[in-house]
Formats: C-alpha cells, structure tokens, sequence
C-alpha cells in the first residue's frame, strides 16, 4: 500500500514539474522527496504502533566481555516470556565493541510490571553459567526505556548483570 502510494505521488510530481528543469534535476528532487516521506511514515507508523503512553523498549549492552560469554537472553514481563534471542559470535563480538542491541519493544498498561532477564553463556573457567536480574517498574505516562547491561566485575573475576533505567530528560 505505501510503495503503491509512493509511486502515484513520483508519477504525480513527475508531470506537474516544469519542462525547463533537466530531467536528472527532477528526478534527483522526488528521490529527496519520497525519502523524506518515507521517514515521515515510518515516525508515525512508529507512533501508532508504540505511543510513549504505553511504550516499554528494552536494549541490551555489554562491557568488555572478558568474563562472560554470552549465547542467548530471555526476557520475562510479568512471569510471561516475551522476548528471546539466540546470539552468534558475531553478534557478540559486537556487543562486545560497544554496540547496544534493541532487544524489545512492546506496549504495557500503566502500573506495577516486573522485568526479568536470564542471561545463558559461559561463564569463568569456560563453566556453564545461567544468571537471571529482575527489575521492578512503574509505568506511567512516558515511555520506558531500560538497558540491560553485562559488566565484568575484575574484584572477584565474575560477570555483572545490571537494569539501568534511561532517563527522557
């Protein structure tokens, strides 16, 4: 529906332009355009889909990594899984390198919600390693946006599993 709406609005543009521009000109222009427009509905399908009113969004960070391997997260809201994801080496090794990961983004009701993530990887001395953090909120008007962030703790060689709350200010 969008690219057929898109298309009508190139042909559209293409005849009421003026003959006198060049024609890479012109086309140059609606490229502009329809890139423009196609932002513009993506912010606003974003909108619909997940208003702030509602909003929980979730992302995950990682913090060198020396002591933790991760293969997968889980994530519970409300003792009901919601989200789970399976990583590769890849993926990992990103993470590592400081990239932040968008794990969930979902509607919740307004009130008391309770987050859960298991963490499942490898842990020090390559041992299998299963670590759950829950975070209770209070959802209110704004959206919520949490990050889950893995650390290495060097004081006793063990990985942190930390919710860290982002601010809307």
């Amino acid at each position: 529906m969008r690219t057929l709406f898109i298309t009508g609005l190139l042909w559209l543009s293409m005849f009421a332009s003026a003959e006198t521009e060049p024609v890479n000109t012109q086309l140059e222009q609606l490229k502009q355009q329809v890139i423009q427009l196609n932002r513009e509905l993506f912010l606003l399908e974003e909108e619909l889909l997940f208003p702030p009113e509602t909003q929980l969004a979730v992302y995950l960070s990682a913090d060198m990594g020396q002591f933790f391997q991760l293969d997968s997260v889980e994530l519970i809201l409300n003792d009901k899984p919601v989200e789970a994801h399976l990583y590769t080496t890849q993926q990992w090794d990103a993470l590592k390198r400081g990239a932040i990961q968008p794990l969930f983004k979902g509607n919740v009701k307004a009130g008391e919600h309770n987050l859960t993530a298991v963490f499942i990887g490898k842990g020090p001395d390559n041992r299998d390693y299963r670590r759950a953090v829950s975070y209770p909120f209070t959802k209110a008007e704004e959206a919520v946006l949490l990050e889950l962030q893995i650390k290495d703790r060097s004081s006793d060689y063990q990985p942190d599993f930390i919710v860290q709350p982002w601010s809307n200010d």
